[in-house]
Order: structure tokens, then sequence, then C-alpha cells
């Protein structure tokens, strides 16, 4: 939800350093980041939790960096995008889990499961609709958008995805309640999202040799996306 409001402002911080690391790969930084995701979510499981904390703050830098990095040296790939969900998605799931083992009790083992199947479905919610509007040529490049595919917005963004898990790891005695207020705020998107969908994408398309010659079809889809996807 915050994500479009502070891109601007973290682009300006992060640019500096991404065009100092120069030649070095924006995958290299991907997986940088997953490893430290990844020890961030061991230490969670020794409740280890101030250090699993400045580990995912710094996770969380290197994963705007390596986008920033291809885009300032030119290094922009469909690969190096769709490796860096795939490894978001990785830490999204190991530090719960970590924080989780590190306390396990049956009532935490709820939560952490509607935690973790809210973002199952909400996985499911935005990557199709995605698909979706990139095949009606309604995706990223036409909205403007940075990423290799367009991310249509929930409430629970990647700001506060960042916000909910430092919380997680400052208030560990907390996380039965705090797992389910951000897994119900998460199907709360999801809702948003298919309401979206039944409003503009209910209308069957026209199929490509029946549309006029000349006629971009597509532009209402793009200027509603644009005005009235989910925030």
């Amino acid at each position: 939800m915050l994500d479009h409001t502070l891109r601007g402002y973290k682009d300006q911080i992060l640019r500096p350093g991404a065009l100092a690391l120069g030649g070095v790969s924006p995958n290299a930084v991907t997986l940088l980041a997953l490893v430290i995701g990844l020890s961030a979510a061991a230490l969670a499981t020794r409740q280890m939790v101030a250090l699993a904390l400045a580990l995912w703050l710094l996770n969380r830098i290197l994963d705007g960096l390596d986008g920033m990095l291809a885009r300032a040296t030119d290094q922009r790939t469909d690969f190096g995008g769709y490796l860096d969900i795939v490894t978001d998605f990785i830490v999204y799931a190991a530090l719960p889990i970590g924080l989780f083992l590190g306390r396990a009790t049956a009532g935490l083992g709820v939560s952490l499961a509607l935690l973790l199947g809210s973002f199952y479905v909400n996985a499911a919610s935005w990557m199709y609709l995605s698909a979706i509007l990139e095949k009606r040529r309604a995706g990223a490049s036409a909205r403007g958008e940075l990423t290799t595919v367009t991310m249509p917005a929930g409430l629970v963004g990647g700001t506060e995805t960042i916000l909910f898990y430092s919380a997680f790891l400052i208030w560990p005695g907390a996380l039965r309640w705090l797992f389910p207020t951000m897994a119900a705020l998460v199907m709360m998107g999801v809702c948003q999202r298919l309401w979206w969908a039944r409003r503009h994408l209910f209308t069957p398309q026209i199929p490509q040799a029946k549309r006029p010659a000349g006629e971009f079809v597509v532009r209402a889809v793009v200027e509603s996306a644009m005005e009235e996807a989910p925030v």
C-alpha cells in the first residue's frame, strides 16, 4: 500500500550505492540477500532476535539494491526479476518458520499456518492477475512500472511486510497475535483484488482477428488499471 508512495525516496537512497557497485552482477546481490535472509531465519530459531532483525533489514536493503543496480547499469533481465521474486518468497516463508521453531507451541503453530496459508492464496491472487494484465498489454510497461511484470497492489506490500516482520522480531512474545493480524490484512488484499478483477476483467476480450484495424482496444483497460488499481 505504501510502496508506490515511498518508491521515489527508496530509489534516491539506493542509487548512489548501486552506481558504486559498478559491474557487480545484480543476481549476485540477489543471492547474497537470500543467504542473509536465511541466516536471519536460522538466528530466529535460536531466539537471537536482535541479530536476526539486523540481518532482516540488511536483506531488505539488498533486495532493493539489486533492482536499482540492474536499472542503473543496464543489466536488467527477465531472469533477474524472476530470481528476485523467488528468493523473496523463500525468505518470507523462512523467517516466520524460524521464529516458530524458536518457541514452538500449538497455538503459535495455528497462527503460523494462518500466515503461511494467506501467503499462498495471496501469491495466486496477484501472480495470476499479473499474468492476465500482461496478456492484455496492461502490465508493467503500459503502466510505467519498473518491475519485470506488474504487481497488483494490496493492503500489505513490501513496505508493510518490512514493518510486520520487524515487529515479529522485536516482539516475539506477541507472535500468536501478530501472525494472524498480518494474515487477515493479506486476505483483505486478496478480496480487494478479486473485487477489482470482477469489475474489470469479467467482459470477454475481443478475438484478435475480429478487432478493427488500428483500434487500440486495450486503452480502456490500461487507463482503468492505472486509475482504479487497488492500493
